[in-house]
């Protein structure tokens, strides 16, 4: 009970401080609008391939593919590292060409692709642009294998004919328009951003609050409380839950608010609030550590705003993962942020569930463990010391 109002003061504490309007509720929503009307609406699906070798005809087949409208032609190493980009929500499709891809066909047999995609709108309107380029070279190896078997020549004579006769073939032009191109444009275009800012939010606000535990200990309130029958375990639990619930108010204000205001979607409910959960928990043992190692609030305040910042910038919520070369990528899931981002990249952009993003949560649960176990350490040092 002692620990619920040790909590309690401390998120009135917040409350009442005029400018935390500001920074809590007005500063992110005016973000989340600023990056939703500059960056919304200029998503380009990628489709990863890989395989195939070096034969014409996997070029080809992958070339027809970058030819579509709106599609972006990505090239990966393995099979398991594009596995592994298409579940995380990295890119929206893969294409696995099989090694001997050109041999296979030149010898009259049949080559089997495999094409990977989430189970959403995106995954399903790229699996019919790749199953267009798949039809269309079919057809022309087919033609070539029937002008070999009538004797025109090998297949390496015939194949290049066969293509110019299909360049021959009238095509048929679809032009699809919207009854409300502004509205579909706008469908979406604040999700992104709302999840990013959501993350940086909660994580840098969380580390301002130890301003607050810095002025509880100079003061001598925590000492005056251990002088009553308080046990240090109270007044611990106390200040982490009031760290954690400053953390949990900022993040359902954008929630809530980009909701409202913006339309936003956050995905599966059960996966939203177990990352918003859990990235809370991150937040509350960082800001309870910086609380617990910093003599006064200024010294705090510069590191929180260069902390919260630095990593938010290096984990993806101020420039989007996808734009980061690989070396970058690697090095930006040192950071909270990067798993978080993951996570709604899952979750909203590629329509997945809880149990999609069941390791992005589990190293949440790792960073936030870890945090808040060091930081009732030192805190309690600091306390009783």
């Amino acid at each position: 009970m002692k620990a619920l109002t040790i909590a309690a003061t401390n998120l009135r504490r917040l409350l009442r401080w005029r400018a935390s309007i500001f920074f809590v509720v007005i500063l992110p929503m005016l973000l989340i609008l600023l990056l939703g009307a500059s960056f919304g609406g200029a998503f380009t699906p990628v489709v990863g391939v890989t395989g195939g070798g070096d034969g014409p005809l996997a070029r080809e087949l992958v070339a027809s593919v970058d030819r579509a409208d709106d599609v972006d032609v990505e090239r990966f190493a393995s099979a398991d590292s594009l596995t592994r980009s298409v579940e995380r929500g990295r890119i929206q499709a893969g294409l696995i060409v099989p090694e001997g891809y050109d041999a296979t066909l030149r010898a009259g047999g049949t080559a089997r692709l495999r094409y990977l995609a989430r189970l959403d709108g995106v995954g399903q309107e790229l699996r019919s642009t790749v199953q267009s380029a798949v039809a269309t070279q079919a057809a022309t190896i087919r033609a070539a294998r029937f002008a070999q078997r009538e004797g025109v020549g090998t297949f390496d004579q015939t194949f290049p004919l066969a293509t110019a006769s299909a360049g021959l073939v009238p095509g048929i032009d679809v032009e699809t328009t919207s009854a409300d191109p502004a509205a579909e444009d706008a469908a979406g275009r604040f999700d992104e951003g709302a999840s990013s800012q959501l993350l940086l939010f909660v994580f840098l606000n969380s580390l301002s609050g130890a301003a607050a535990l810095i002025e509880t200990r100079k003061l001598g309130v925590s000492r005056r409380m251990l002088s009553t029958p308080t046990p240090i375990r109270s007044v611990l639990l106390g200040e982490g839950l009031g760290r954690y619930a400053i953390a949990l108010f900022q993040g359902l204000v954008i929630m809530v608010g980009s909701l409202i205001m913006f339309g936003v979607r956050w995905g599966d409910p059960l996966g939203a609030a177990a990352v918003l959960i859990l990235f809370c928990a991150v937040g509350c043992g960082a800001g309870m550590l910086m609380g617990a190692l910093f003599r006064n609030a200024q010294q705090a305040g510069a590191v929180s705003l260069l902390a919260g910042l630095g990593l938010a910038a290096i984990g993806g919520s101020m420039v989007p993962l996808e734009v980061f070369p690989d070396a970058m990528r690697t090095v930006a899931h040192v950071t909270p942020h990067a798993w978080g981002n993951d996570a709604f990249a899952a979750l909203v952009a590629s329509g997945g569930g809880l149990g999609d993003v069941v390791t992005e949560l589990a190293v949440l649960a790792a960073f936030a463990a870890a945090l808040i176990a060091l930081a009732t350490w030192r805190l309690r040092r600091a306390l009783i010391g």
